[in-house]
C-alpha cells in the first residue's frame, strides 16, 4: 500500500480516532483485569502522550522542511486530532494517579513536589486547548484562537520537566525533548527565512 492510500484511508475520522485510542483502551481493560500494574500504566501513558505532543508541535516544522509530501500536508490537517488524544492520554495518566492516591490531601501535598507541579500545571493548560480543538471554536473564538494554542509551548516545557523531574531513567526524557527542540529550531528558523524582513 502506498503513502498515499494509506493517508486516503486514514481520512476517515473514525478510523484515526480508533487508531489513536486503541492504545489507552488495551490499557484500561488490562489495568481492570489485571494484566498490567499500576507503574506500567503511569509510564506507558505519559510517555505516550508526550510522543503524541511532539507529533503534533512537529506538524509545521515537518511541512516546512518537506512541503511537497502529501504526508506532511495530512499531518498539519489532522495535527488537532493528535493534540487531543495527546490530552486524552495526560488525562488517563492524571487519573490512574489519582485514583491509586485515592486521598485529596496526599494529592495535593504531593502537588507542592516539582516533579508532580509540573506535572499538574501542564495538565492544566491542556485542558482549554483540548476543549477548544474544533472547528466551532476556531470560528468563535476567531483571532484569539492562536494565541490561546501557543500556551501549547509553555504546556510542553512543563511536560518534559515533569518527565525528567519524575523518571527513574531521564535519558528517553531527555532524547524525546532534543527531539522536540530541533524540530521548534527548524520552525524559527524556516519561518524567520520567509519573512519579507528576514525576521
Amino acid at each position: 500500500m502506498s503513502v498515499e492510500m494509506f493517508l486516503r484511508l486514514l481520512n476517515s475520522h473514525l478510523l484515526l480516532w480508533l487508531l489513536l485510542s486503541a492504545p489507552g483502551i488495551a490499557t484500561i481493560v488490562r489495568y481492570l483485569v489485571g494484566d498490567t500494574f499500576y507503574g506500567e500504566v503511569v509510564h506507558f501513558t505519559g510517555e505516550l502522550s508526550a510522543r503524541l505532543l511532539i507529533v503534533t508541535m512537529a506538524a509545521t516544522p515537518l511541512q516546512l522542511l518537506f512541503p511537497k509530501l502529501p504526508w506532511t500536508r495530512w499531518l498539519v490537517r489532522r495535527r488537532r486530532y493528535f493534540g487531543v488524544a495527546a490530552f486524552g492520554y495526560a488525562a488517563l495518566h492524571t487519573g490512574v494517579y489519582v485514583e491509586r492516591i485515592g486521598e485529596f490531601g496526599r494529592i495535593l501535598s504531593d502537588a507542592t513536589e516539582a516533579g508532580l507541579l509540573t506535572g499538574w500545571l501542564a495538565f492544566a493548560i491542556f485542558v482549554p486547548l483540548a476543549v477548544t480543538s474544533n472547528d466551532w471554536s476556531v470560528r468563535r473564538i476567531g483571532v484569539m484562537w492562536k494565541r490561546i494554542h501557543r500556551w501549547v509551548y509553555a504546556a510542553a516545557v512543563l511536560t518534559f520537566a515533569h518527565w525528567l523531574l519524575v523518571a527513574f531513567d531521564p535519558i528517553p526524557g531527555v532524547i524525546h525533548l532534543l527531539i522536540l527542540a530541533s524540530l521548534e529550531a527548524v520552525r524559527i528558523t524556516k519561518t524567520r527565512a520567509r519573512s519579507p524582513a528576514g525576521l
